[in-house]
């Protein structure tokens, strides 16, 4: 147990090497430096060491703590951009399902246009085109078209995102006539089926059938 006899005892590892570093270098007392100038350079050169080390440890900590930022700076923008990924992934998502995954209940309703369209009931080819018609502002309206009306959504469309464009506008100006002049607009079989084609053309160019 220590007392009050006891020296206290401290290892200053700075201390240790400045006397080893002069003692390795020569004693400024002994003959050969009878000046002591030897000894003042091994001094200062040792204290320059000293300094250069301390500068260093400074750098080497600022350098850590910068680059431990710069990893959790890069770690917060790589999930960030993970999460528009992930955002653009839903996105596209819904957009196929709102044209493709639901392909079979859309295949079934163009069995029906089709069945009505082979019928020869002048009514069931009205009716075919008519249910086209729907089907084509469905389309129109998950493809992002703007407007209100299907003419509407079709002035909106540019040729260049939809090839059979004039497809589309010569069925639905056939289906605006069955539904303005009722019964008195006469529909041929011929124009019925050659209705249908377009809007059939139309169907295909966005993988709707």
């Amino acid at each position: 147990m220590p007392d009050e006899n006891d020296i206290e005892y401290t290892f200053d590892i700075f201390r240790v090497l400045q006397t080893l570093f002069i003692r390795a270098s020569g004693d400024g007392r002994m003959s050969t430096d009878p000046t002591g100038v030897f000894s003042d350079f091994a001094n200062n050169t040792f204290e320059w060491l000293v300094s250069t080390w301390q500068l260093l440890i400074v750098f080497g900590i600022f350098s850590s703590l910068m680059l431990i930022f710069g990893i959790i700076y890069a770690y917060m923008r790589y999930g960030r951009l993970s999460e528009i990924e992930a955002e653009g992934l839903r996105n596209a998502e819904l957009l196929y399902d709102e044209m493709y995954r639901k392909s079979d209940s859309q295949n079934r309703r163009w069995l029906d246009v089709e069945k009505h369209i082979n019928s020869d009931v002048p009514n069931d080819w009205k009716l075919s085109i008519i249910e086209a018609d729907i089907m084509l502002d469905e389309l129109l309206e998950a493809a992002g078209f703007a407007g209100v009306t299907i003419g509407d959504k079709l002035k909106s469309a540019s040729p260049t995102a939809f090839q059979n464009i004039n497809q589309a506008w010569r069925a639905h100006q056939v289906r605006n006539q069955i539904a303005h002049q009722g019964s008195d607009f006469v529909l041929t079989k011929k124009m019925a089926q050659e209705t249908i084609s377009q809007y059939k053309m139309v169907f295909k160019e966005f993988g709707l059938i």
